[in-house]
């Protein structure tokens, strides 16, 4: 029986693993861990730059929001991957409204966005790090069989983050388009699902 909880509780660990893995959503670690992780791409890498010490706070958990702890480390990114015409993100799901998930006002606009407007945040080095200002830009977005415009309104910010600014949220992913549920609609996506694999290109 001992071997058989030992056994089950090993599968619990490596299928929690799979799931940062996969998802590569708010992953923390220890302050004495030896962190490697990185972006491994077909056509580029991103490298963690760093580590922001984690601050509990007034966290909005709507849409599934994964709040900071006090004493864990989080991984920073001053990159992201290539852009090219089938770009590999995920997509998570964000409410750009006043009081919502999302924070303060949009980066990009200065302005809070309603739930039914097609917009996004792109991770950090996608916003504006690789060159390319993308602020107010539309992207496409290809998913779930689907296709949708949707206009970049705002910085899903990879660098900072654990505080009232950012929702008391870990910084994002290197590789996150944060879309609003309208985006999500489009793309015949539950928002249950609160992750999901998409493509993306700039229009």
């Amino acid at each position: 029986m001992a071997n058989l909880k030992k056994l089950l509780a090993m599968f619990a660990l490596l299928m929690f693993l799979s799931h940062l893995r996969v998802h590569g959503v708010s992953v923390s670690v220890g302050s004495s861990a030896n962190v490697t992780t990185e972006s491994s791409h077909s056509r580029g890498r991103c490298h963690i730059s760093g580590f922001l010490h984690g601050k509990f706070g007034n966290c909005n958990r709507d849409h599934g929001s994964v709040c900071c702890k006090d004493g864990h480390r989080y991984p920073q990114f001053r990159c992201s991957p290539p852009v090219s015409a089938d770009t590999p993100a995920i997509l998570t799901l964000n409410s750009f409204t006043r009081g919502g998930d999302g924070g303060g006002k949009s980066f990009c606009d200065n302005r809070f966005h309603k739930d039914t407007e097609l917009v996004v945040a792109l991770s950090t080095g996608w916003l504006c790090l690789d060159g390319k200002r993308r602020c107010n830009k539309m992207i496409r977005i290809n998913g779930n069989g689907r296709a949708v415009l949707a206009k970049v309104v705002d910085e899903c910010d990879s660098v900072y983050g654990c505080d009232a600014e950012h929702n008391f949220e870990p910084p994002c992913p290197y590789n996150d388009v944060d879309a609003s549920p309208a985006v999500w609609k489009a793309l015949g996506l539950k928002e249950a699902i609160g992750v999901f694999k998409i493509t993306w290109s700039d229009v």
